[in-house]
């Protein structure tokens, strides 16, 4: 007996959901009938085909008119085995793309999804949740992405085809657009290809395919992975891109990309593209009642500013990231202008503004007294060759210690700016960065206070270093001062993922820029004012008019559109004007329109105290133009058996252990079938790894823990039975681990309102939350530290090899005066003795 369950796919979080039978079921839903002859597969065409379902055609198709891109992946599977088996559908797509459509075809038999409101979705996924659905995810990486995936049972000798499609508005970086295809089949393809075509109204100056990247690291073009894609021009304004590798290639690629070459290639394709500048107001183009204005003036000289930075050296940046930090700046230094002027803050549990001409801070003190002393604050600096060589010696004597006063650091760099304005009428631009939470201060207080003494509007650029930052914080804090947020990974390549990210800011062309239309014939517009523009950058506005009228003079019947487009701005602090010419779209323009107002909704949406009249606007627009976003939901009903995530995730922050997956529902066991088609499955609920049985198993969304899928000849029953507090056990040491973590919990008596069970970590408030790990993880020695809680120096160690300091650590606020971070572990300046085995 067959039966249907739901697939949901919100926007943001990544969980998938599967039918559990009932008590008279089995466990994988068969099929009654003969495979047909259309989806027979022969014997030849099933040579060298992989244990798991074959995927023998990948095929990517991207359309791009006037930078609107929509991208379409079919990827074909076929069972080649005489029993059933799952075939799972991952693709990992650009966090700016809205997904709208998705259907798959099973036994020639469609099921397409729809969009939903995520209330109503969630309705029907709660009647899923009822029947006893369990929920998880196969992880994959990728940076600035998010994962969607869907995995079915597919039936012996028969194909399955996943149609899934995205959109979304290129955006301008260093004078190309982007366009970015993951392909992750995760086995080599007989028929892999990508094609992207594009069509623009303006001529293409630049069309290139530059070397393939894994995705999570940036490195310099390498001949061995250049794509060798195909470009074929089709006119001035139109090219065709294509991208067709091999068997033979896609190992070549997965090999030098860091992966195995039976996994097939990892990577992302990527096209660039440029278009023919305009000197005079940029690119209007209209089309039945919308239109779309793209503003990047060519031969527009740099305008100075005065950029201050704002750096974090708190305890956590102790190790790798202050390394990493003191590289990227001695690299962003070197990108100053002659005319541009800056100034160098460093702050952790206190500030310090660095008078940069003696290459020395007289300004160590705590916000306070700055505060109330900011006569003594020091003037900007000229970026002169030797303000530069004496800036490095400031940045080369960072230090990491002490907790984030992030509060006081941005409002003394605002009281900065404000002693030196009337001296430095430079564009200022502040460049906050921070790897973890303010401390002291709550972040709304901070938000409030850093909005309301910026008076002059100055922008103010965030960027999130590591994992632990708050990206909430940071969001709402550049949204609300005219600035934006970038995310610096984690990484052997922070360093240059920073210095990057800096000469995207790094010329200044225009400020208070203000985009003007005709009042009476355009309406809904998008953001017309905006504070700077970046070389290399471009700014878009877009909106709706009127029909146009009949002209009534000298060329009777032809259509006038008055639009009245001016662009005001201030280069050089002097004022420019810029009047663009209106062409008419080679297509249509609504979808432009409409994924910028949603966006420019979606982040009001996140910055204001009351969201509901703007979640109705963008649930209304989601829903009319079937784009799947925080407020809707995708739903597709499904055979049996099929497994696909309620919500998008980022691809990045999915946590992995080899071949590991984390689950929103429970801990699973799915192995494989093994002598017989069956599928062999328990539930546990961690800590206590009870077993729970189908018919009492009701998984929760708001709950998260770690699951492994397994095969059953592959795995013993102890291996396969060993979890606890949603940890895989993988050996003895694993064991060591939950020894001292209940030797912490016995012993530290704030341990267990700190811990966290599902994801072995612990918060220690105001620094953050913190791993709990085995001494074999940590690949650094350990480092000297200056007091121990028996006094005298000690070593950083893991709190869990320190149980001797235990007695002397009686709260939580005890604890943090000895804490030091290690990697991303907890740890403890524990005595010397305990530490001779690192040193």
């Amino acid at each position: 007996m067959k039966f249907l369950t739901t697939l949901l796919i919100p926007f943001l979080h990544l969980t998938y959901v599967f039918g559990a039978p009932s008590s008279t079921e089995s466990w994988v839903a068969t099929s009654t009938k003969s495979p047909s002859t259309n989806n027979f597969i022969g014997r030849d065409e099933c040579q060298n085909a992989p244990d798991v379902p074959k995927i023998y055609s990948m095929k990517v198709n991207s359309n791009v008119t006037n930078r609107f891109a929509t991208t379409r992946i079919v990827s074909k599977v076929k069972n080649c085995d005489v029993k059933p088996h799952e075939a799972t559908f991952s693709v990992v797509l650009p966090d700016t793309a809205y997904i709208n459509g998705f259907i798959m075809e099973i036994d020639g038999k469609k099921y397409e999804a729809y969009i939903k409101e995520k209330e109503e979705a969630k309705k029907v996924y709660d009647q899923a949740v009822s029947r006893g659905l369990a929920a998880g995810h196969v992880a994959i990486n990728a940076r600035d992405s998010n994962k969607f995936t869907v995995s079915i049972n597919i039936m012996p000798e028969s194909k399955a085809i996943f149609y899934l499609t995205y959109e979304e508005l290129l955006s301008r970086q260093k004078g190309l657009y982007d366009i970015v295809i993951n392909l992750r089949p995760g086995q080599p393809v007989d028929e892999m290809e990508a094609q992207v075509n594009i069509n623009e109204t303006r001529p293409l100056t630049t069309v290139i395919t530059p070397s393939l990247r894994s995705g999570n690291e940036l490195t310099k073009n390498n001949e061995i992975v250049e794509p060798k894609a195909e470009i074929k021009y089709i006119g001035k304004n139109s090219a065709k891109v294509i991208f067709k590798p091999d068997i033979i290639q896609q190992k070549e690629f997965a090999k030098e990309l860091g992966t195995e070459e039976e996994n097939g290639f990892v990577g992302q394709f990527v096209v660039q593209y440029d278009v023919e500048r305009d000197a005079q107001g940029g690119e209007l183009l209209f089309a039945d009642g919308y239109f779309v204005h793209f503003f990047a003036p060519k031969d527009v000289k740099p305008e100075p500013k005065n950029i201050i930075f704002v750096l974090d050296t708190s305890g956590s940046m102790w190790g790798t990231p202050i390394n990493q930090l003191k590289e990227a700046m001695n690299g962003i230094l070197n990108e100053l202008h002659a005319e541009d002027s800056f100034n160098i803050i460093q702050f952790s549990s206190g500030v310090t503004v660095w008078d940069v001409s003696n290459s020395k801070s007289q300004y160590l003190n705590f916000p306070e007294e700055i505060l109330y002393k900011a006569e003594t604050l020091p003037g900007t600096f000229e970026a002169s060759e030797e303000n530069i060589r004496k800036a490095k010696q400031s940045v080369n004597s960072f230090s990491a210690s002490g907790l984030t006063n992030i509060d006081a650091a941005l409002r003394i760099a605002l009281k900065l700016h404000s002693n030196n304005k009337e001296k430095d009428e430079r564009q200022p631009i502040i460049m906050f960065l921070t790897d973890g939470q303010g401390t002291g201060v709550r972040s709304d207080v901070t938000l409030s206070r850093v909005s309301e003494e910026n008076t002059d509007g100055i922008p103010i650029i965030c960027v999130a270093f590591g994992e632990r930052a708050d990206m909430d914080f940071l969001e709402k804090l550049s949204l609300r001062n005219h600035g934006f947020t970038r995310h610096i990974y984690t990484g052997a390549d922070a360093a240059i993922q920073l210095k990057s990210f800096y000469e995207i800011i790094s010329t200044l062309l225009l400020n208070k820029i203000t985009f003007k239309y005709a009042s009476g014939n355009v309406s809904e517009v998008t953001k017309s004012i905006f504070p700077t523009l970046f070389k290399g950058a471009e700014l878009v506005v877009a909106g709706k008019y009127r029909t146009p009228a009949i002209d009534p003079g000298f060329y009777p019947g032809k259509s006038v559109l008055d639009l009245s487009p001016m662009v005001n701005c201030f280069s050089k602090s002097v004022p420019r004007e810029f009047k663009p010419l209106p062409a008419r779209s080679l297509g249509s323009l609504e979808k432009h329109w409409a994924y910028l107002t949603l966006k420019q909704i979606l982040k009001e949406r996140d910055v204001s105290d009351k969201k509901e009249e703007l979640t109705k606007r963008a649930l209304d627009l989601a829903l009319k133009y079937s784009f799947v976003t925080p407020v809707s939901s995708l739903v597709v009903v499904k055979p049996n058996g099929t497994k696909s995530e309620a919500d998008l995730k980022d691809a990045y922050k999915t946590p992995h252990w080899g071949t590991s997956s984390y689950s929103t529902s429970g801990v699973k066991f799915s192995p494989s079938s093994y002598g017989t088609n069956f599928l062999y499955t328990r539930y546990y609920d961690s800590p206590s790894r009870r077993r729970i049985s189908p018919s009492n198993y009701v998984p929760q969304l708001s709950s998260t823990l770690y699951l492994r899928n397994y095969d059953l000849h592959m795995t013993t029953p102890a291996y396969r039975n060993s979890i606890i507090d949603g940890l895989p056990i993988l050996s003895n040491s694993n064991t060591d681990f939950l020894k001292k973590v209940e030797k912490m919990k016995k012993e530290l008596t704030w341990f267990n309102d700190a811990y966290n069970a599902e994801n072995a970590t612990i918060d220690l408030k105001t620094l953050g939350k913190f791993s709990i790990g085995n001494e074999h993880q940590i690949t650094k020695p350990y480092a000297e530290c200056p007091k121990t809680p028996l006094n005298g120096k000690g070593h950083c160690v893991l709190l869990g090899d320190c149980p001797q300091v235990y007695p002397l650590l009686d709260s939580l606020t005890s604890y943090i005066q000895f804490f030091c971070p290690l990697e991303k572990f907890a740890g403890v300046c524990c005595p010397t003795t305990n530490t001779t085995k690192k040193t």
